[in-house]
């Protein structure tokens, strides 16, 4: 077993080596090129095979679900989806749920049924969407102490925990924020997070800080950038003001499994055309 003394110095190890050669860092690092659904919310309900289809021809290997309704994701049950997928060379190892019912109630219903969605669909990973969150520091100590129970339940289920942040995380909370809350006081093996490094940068941090500060914690990650002129708006990774290759570099230290292209706004010239684009940059400068 590695002690937290020795992993601390192989990833002292790693930095120097991703100093030396960013490439090797990334050498042992999934790959594939992963979309987050989300993306493309407006057009998957229209006609969802076909948009599937569309983003295995853009170059994509995964994707990340979201947009569970009645059990089925766009109309397709979760073994159906997976069969879809797998028609066009993809699968989906994660996918972003809900807790609401767990934080009112503690009940637990849905979220097994989502758990089996999961399951069936081909997940390894059940990642938190967003989550309410009390006042102050207080509030951000349950959450965490939620994600740890839910975190303990999906294990149960034969599934891993992680939790996908926004901007609001980075507020302070005191002397800290109450994403550092989260961090500190959630199980660390059992709780993961995808880190999405737009909403990180928006929220005034570093994403390298932060997988250096905590490493190995940021098992996926959510690839967006950030349009140059407008910060509220994004654009195709590549074109905007984050410095990716730099991140990139820290992909074995963050502990980064799977990582997921997102855009929400400003598609240009269209929302396929974008996500090739996304592809593309990444696949020839991010990965080689």
């Amino acid at each position: 077993m590695t002690s937290r003394r020795s992993f601390v110095k192989q990833a002292s190890f790693i930095v120097g080596a991703a100093i030396i050669a960013p490439s090797l860092a990334f050498n042992k690092v999934n790959k594939k090129v992963g979309l987050q659904l989300y993306t493309l919310r407006d057009l998957l309900p229209k006609n969802p095979a076909e948009v599937i289809k569309q983003i295995a021809k853009a170059g994509y290997k995964e994707v990340e679900t979201f947009g569970l309704n009645g059990g089925k994701f766009f109309g397709y049950a979760p073994k159906d989806f997976k069969k879809l997928l797998a028609d066009n060379g993809l699968t989906a190892p994660s996918g972003h749920y809900g807790m609401e019912e767990f934080d009112k109630t503690g009940k637990t219903d849905n979220l097994k049924a989502d758990m089996q969605a999961a399951l069936a669909v081909g997940s390894d990973y059940f990642t938190i969407a967003s989550a309410s969150v009390g006042e102050g520091a207080d509030g951000y100590k349950k959450l965490a102490e939620n994600f740890t129970k839910v975190a303990e339940i999906a294990k149960g289920e034969g599934l891993k925990f992680a939790y996908h942040n926004h901007n609001s995380e980075f507020k302070a909370v005191g002397d800290t924020t109450g994403y550092q809350i989260l961090l500190k006081e959630s199980d660390k093996n059992l709780v993961n997070f995808e880190m999405d490094i737009y909403w990180v940068v928006r929220g005034g941090k570093d994403p390298i800080t932060l997988i250096k500060e905590n490493p190995g914690r940021f098992v996926m990650w959510h690839v967006k950038d950030m349009d140059k002129q407008h910060p509220e708006q994004n654009t195709e990774v590549g074109n905007g003001s984050i410095d990716f290759k730099s991140i990139f570099a820290e992909a074995k230290l963050s502990g980064m499994k799977h990582f997921f292209v997102e855009h929400e706004n400003n598609y240009y010239p269209d929302p396929i055309a974008s996500i090739k684009t996304s592809c593309d940059y990444i696949k020839k400068n991010l990965l080689s």
